[in-house]
């Protein structure tokens, strides 16, 4: 019922307005537009979500009533015109097609504008889908109210290594870690003017420290150390299996240079992996499977869980007893990713048949937990046929960015998706860019670890750069 008085709103809209054609002969149905933003729901500051008609007549667009700028079939949307849509609870779209020389219009659709904030830039990195090369890649940063995209760091600065795993302090942009491998192999922290590299491979670890996760408020970053290795199917629509032989979780204590550790996280008899701290720094999540072996003949067999330690920042320690937040091995599944939202009332993670690494598997989707509830299920508006994986929380908890194969299969995209504050999604919307067809069609990079952050990052890269070619690192250790 809701849908149809938004829509008959949209057309008495459309039908009063004088800059707007009235009584054109209807097309029924929705327009073919890429990328797909009927329906979507967006924050009150974020680029304009150009658009491009995919029917072969020429097209106008209308959008509150104001015709929208055409280059092409391509709606391209003015900067004082999209502010003051911004503004508005509903852009109502009118898309209008010539057909033997008269005007018709396609049913309208809205883009609806929620009142949450969303935080002004995201982080992630831009890899080729080449598996094992990295000859370009690089860490950058987009603005959210703008498509300006810069860079943090790019590895043809280093030397061609491979770099990943960039993670702000919950959001913090002065305060981050990311990995360089190879040549200049380490951990870089930066903290502020602070920078260090670190050499974190201890004779107590299966590995360097992976995957970071930052502690939300002490100069704690819990970490993974894995053995990872990866195949490829020769006849298999996931393509790429990356799994562990062996993985633990430990926690750095960036003051001390040690790493710690709970019999209960670090056991040969588990894979445990992909840990994340609650918002309030009392629990550490992450992720468990009964080992399995040989790998990777077993691989499928790998089945991860997702569970809870307590962690004491003040004393260093961890509780005695694991608690099951999600038995995903007693559905049959495996579940990778658990993120605590900000607020603490959910945890996201994504689900799939088996293992811990679901980046190309076409069954995985993004999951929500009620903490308070326990009960559990797909988030069903954001959620596509094909792979829909990491993801991060917005600071305010009601935006998610999260990456996807939906649109080709092959490269990654970046989605935003309205979470409310019942744990529903709404119909999320590719990343703008300006000329969203023609980028996204010539861009031969996958989007990767997207992170939401509440400012820019701003560093001193001649620095940077001298810490990662000329430091030999500093050496942590276990904690005694």
């Amino acid at each position: 019922m809701k849908k149809i008085i938004i829509a008959l709103s949209i057309l008495l809209f459309l039908g009063a307005c004088s800059r707007c054609p009235a009584d054109l002969p209807l097309i029924e149905g929705v327009p073919a537009i890429e990328p797909d933003y009927a329906g979507v729901t967006i924050p009150p500051a974020i680029a304009p979500l150009n658009f491009e008609y995919l029917g072969e007549e020429a097209a106008r667009v209308y959008a509150n009533g104001q015709i929208v700028r055409m280059r092409g079939n391509l709606a391209v949307f003015g900067r004082r015109q999209w502010k003051k849509l911004l503004s508005c609870d509903t852009i109502s779209i009118s898309v209008q097609v010539k057909k033997d020389g008269k005007w018709q219009a396609f049913d309208p659709f809205g883009i609806y504008v929620s009142n949450d904030a969303i935080d002004p830039y995201i982080s992630y990195r831009l890899i080729p889908p080449g598996y094992q090369g990295w000859q370009q890649m690089g860490i950058y940063q987009r603005e959210l109210a703008s498509y300006r995209e810069s860079t943090i760091m790019e590895n043809s600065l280093t030397g061609g290594d491979c770099m990943n795993c960039h993670t702000p302090q919950w959001g913090d942009p002065d305060k981050f870690v990311f990995h360089v491998r190879a040549a200049f192999g380490g951990t870089i922290l930066r903290d502020g003017d602070f920078i260090e590299k670190l050499n974190t491979k201890t004779d107590s670890t299966i590995s360097a420290l992976v995957y970071p996760f930052w502690h939300p408020t002490e100069d704690f970053v819990a970490f993974s150390t894995n053995k990872i290795l990866q195949v490829f199917h020769a006849g298999d629509p996931n393509r790429i299996e990356v799994y562990d032989e062996a993985s633990d979780v430990v926690v750095y204590d960036a003051a001390k240079h040690e790493v710690l550790w709970s019999p209960l996280t670090k056991s040969a008899d588990y894979f445990e992996t992909f840990p994340s701290f609650s918002p309030d720094g009392k629990w550490l999540y992450f992720c468990s499977a009964a080992a399995v072996s040989p790998m990777p003949d077993k691989f499928a067999q790998a089945k991860y869980g997702i569970y809870r330690i307590a962690f004491d920042a003040a004393t260093r320690s961890f509780g005695d007893a694991l608690e099951t937040v999600f038995d995903a091995p007693a559905m049959g599944k495996s579940a990778s990713f658990p993120r605590v939202s900000p607020d603490g009332k959910y945890l996201c993670f994504t689900l799939q048949e088996y293992g811990n690494f679901p980046i190309w598997h076409q069954d995985a989707d993004l999951w929500i937990l009620n903490l308070a509830t326990g009960e559990a299920g797909p988030l069903e508006g954001i959620n596509s046929d094909s792979v829909d994986s990491f993801h991060t929380w917005s600071s305010n908890s009601r935006w998610m960015v999260f990456s996807s194969r939906r649109d080709d299969g092959l490269y990654t995209k970046l989605y935003l998706g309205h979470i409310d504050e019942n744990g529903q999604a709404a119909k999320p919307f590719l990343l703008p860019q300006k000329d969203p067809v023609n980028y996204y069609k010539k861009l031969i990079y996958s989007y990767n670890l997207p992170q939401f952050m509440n400012g820019k990052v701003v560093l001193n890269k001649r620095k940077l750069l001298n810490v990662i070619r000329n430091s030999g690192g500093t050496d942590i250790k276990p904690a005694e």
